[in-house]
């Protein structure tokens, strides 16, 4: 038997003569159209196959910034190299969606994902070389953003239109609409809907009027054309596409005739805002705001890192600004070029509220430069700032000066050798070091003032007082007192007599806080720098530190009353060490406790604190400056 071989084409056509014989016929035409056709739709279906959704989509798409906010609520600082900030889809105002939808794709809850009449046109603008903005579905938009290069290929454009077919079919339109108005630009810096709402109105999403969303979704079209701040053209643009959108809401029925007629006024959007990156002095504060947030909201690296968390801070922008300038103006008046001795300062400053919130923080001359938090250190001695703690303990315990005697209270008036030089003494007699050496107490100027009263000795700086009182009471009481206080059992110094005047090292934050207890009338809270923890507008647990009973009311009220000189309305205490490596001044008002020092320390050698004898022009700099940094910031806070 025969095998019949495929019949050859007739072409050229035979029986035809000259250019007759190139025409092909109808069924050759027909029979080459399917050919084509079927050859089309088998490629299309191998590549539709063989896309994927990818796991990994570009690194911007699921990255978000992390945004921290002064205590008023206004942006303060965001961190991540992505400017973008999630936001559910139901918490998008309906009509906002709406002009979204009405601009970009009307059909988009019925389209297969894909406009054919789209796809035909984009092709074309490819082609051309025209603005292939607009010729795609919100699907083939978010499948371009998040998963393609922004290209202009043919290839690209095919592997869209398969990616988002598939797409469609693989996801709810409610979840490729949240995505999409999630992570297009806006302009700005800004990366999705919510960021946008916030650099061009300084609001939430969920407050955008009608007018205001049609004017975001025409950014969608190009932000560099139609962000008002860019310049004349822009402006005009804008506005144009402002009038339209609203108009094409009303076509497909997304807004009323009626509601249309509200919005004549195009809703001129806010100067583009400054940088809010943590530089500066935010840099310090974003990085106390971090810490506590990861550690007080149990949240992990690896998820903060991702971003998507708006912390809501206890710092205020005002007090910030006053105690900023209040440091500058001392620091300017060092010259480290000229004098060695005016190197390697350093001045820690921080306000603390009585009910725990951090107001305010200097943290060094610029983050970016020196990360090195000054107001956070825990190696600079406290000093005699820390003596009110040694009286508080005293007057709340009494002391006991006789091994198994009795408890002997105390009062502002009882009395104590307030001489130079006076030895320490124990029930058995003066107290030897371990080096064989009589301990001695001594006052700062070397002055002695006799049998003085504890209140008067607060008042005017008097130490011998206190290094025998700290013994009396109990170094491990004094410890207690101060802990309850809120400083740290990290930072206390080993308990030997010099324990009393301030061998501990606690940082200027937390003096702030111990010192706000008598303010606050002995109540303690733990200072704390967030307030509030959301993430892409939804709560996060953050547990508020409860205050606790320090000192009874009493008691802190004599402390304070021992602080505060006839006639002035704050209550204040200067701070020095025997070897001169710290100066304090710790002062409360009614609004806050605010303790500041300043140290020297060499950071490239160790964090050990260095001496500050002839720091500034005049030999007695250093001993004025916390005062009168303090000075300065109260004052520009009453003005």
């Amino acid at each position: 038997m025969k095998l019949r071989l495929p019949k050859r084409p007739d072409y050229p056509r035979s029986g035809r003569r000259g250019w007759r014989r190139w025409v092909p016929s109808w069924r050759q035409v027909l029979g080459s159209a399917a050919t084509f056709a079927g050859l089309l739709t088998v490629t299309i279906a191998i590549a539709y196959a063989r896309t994927d959704i990818p796991d990994d989509l570009n690194a911007f798409a699921t990255q978000q910034d992390n945004v921290y906010y002064w205590a008023d609520g206004t942006p303060m600082a965001r961190t991540g190299w992505v400017s973008r900030q999630e936001m559910p889809l139901e918490k998008v105002p309906e009509h906002v969606r709406g002009a979204v939808l009405a601009a970009e794709n009307h059909s988009f809850y019925s389209d297969p994902g894909v406009s054919l009449q789209g796809v035909t046109r984009a092709f074309w603008q490819t082609v051309t070389g025209g603005d292939t903005q607009g010729g795609s579905t919100i699907t083939q938009q978010y499948v371009k953003n998040v998963y393609l290069s922004q290209d202009r290929s043919f290839s690209r454009k095919f592997t869209e239109m398969l990616m988002a077919i598939k797409l469609d079919r693989q996801r709810s339109k409610d979840q490729i609409l949240e995505d999409y108005l999630n992570t297009s630009w806006f302009g700005r810096g800004s990366y999705g809907l919510q960021r946008a709402a916030q650099a061009y109105y300084g609001k939430e999403v969920t407050q955008l009027n009608v007018s205001e969303g049609a004017f975001l979704t025409s950014l969608l079209k190009g932000a560099a054309l139609y962000d008002p701040a860019l310049g004349p053209g822009n402006h005009q643009r804008a506005v144009e596409r402002w009038k339209w959108t609203l108009d094409r809401m009303v076509e497909v029925g997304r807004l009323s005739r009626a509601e249309r007629a509200r919005y004549t006024e195009f809703p001129e959007p806010g100067a583009a805002p400054r940088g809010t990156s943590a530089s500066g002095q935010n840099g310090y504060l974003v990085e106390l705001a971090e810490s506590y947030a990861k550690r007080t909201g149990k949240i992990p690296d690896a998820a903060f890192d991702l971003g998507g968390y708006q912390i809501y801070t206890t710092f205020e922008k005002p007090r910030m600004s006053a105690l900023t300038a209040a440091v500058k103006k001392s620091r300017d008046t060092l010259d480290p070029k000229a004098r060695a001795t005016d190197r390697y300062a350093k001045f820690g400053a921080a306000s603390v509220a009585s009910d725990g919130r951090i107001l305010a923080v200097y943290g060094g001359p610029d983050f970016q430069r020196q990360a090195f938090n000054e107001s956070n250190t825990a190696t600079v001695p406290a000093g005699s700032a820390f003596t009110p703690f040694v009286y508080a303990a005293a007057l709340e315990r009494g002391v006991q000066r006789e091994r198994t005697g009795p408890r002997t209270p105390v009062t502002p008036s009882t009395v104590y050798d307030g001489n130079d030089d006076v030895p320490l003494m124990t029930p058995e007699g003066p107290y030897w070091d371990r080096g064989g050496k009589m301990v001695k107490g001594q006052n700062d100027d070397g002055r002695s003032y006799g049998r003085i009263p504890l209140r008067e000795a607060v008042a005017r700086g008097v130490n011998t007082p206190f290094l025998q009182l700290g013994m009396d009471v109990g170094l491990g009481l004094v410890r207690e007192t101060a802990e309850k206080s809120g400083m740290l059992a990290s930072n206390f110094g080993p308990p030997v007599p010099a324990f009393s005047l301030g061998n501990s090292t606690p940082s200027a934050i937390r003096m702030a806080g111990a010192y706000g207890v008598f303010a606050g009338g002995g109540m303690h809270t733990d200072p704390y720098s967030v307030g509030k923890i959301t993430r892409n507008g939804e709560p996060v647990p953050l547990p508020r530190p409860r205050s606790a009973r320090a000192l009874s009311q009493a008691v802190a009220g004599q402390v304070t009353e021992a602080l505060t000189r006839t006639g002035e309305d704050f209550a204040g205490k200067t701070g020095t060490t025997p070897d001169d490596t710290a100066r304090w001044y710790v002062g409360s008002t009614k609004e806050a406790s605010t303790a500041v020092v300043v140290y020297r320390m060499d950071l490239a050698k160790s964090l050990e604190p260095l001496s500050l004898k002839a720091l500034g022009r005049d030999p007695a700099a250093a001993g004025k400056m916390p005062a009168e940094i303090w000075g300065r910031y109260t004052a520009a806070l009453r003005r």
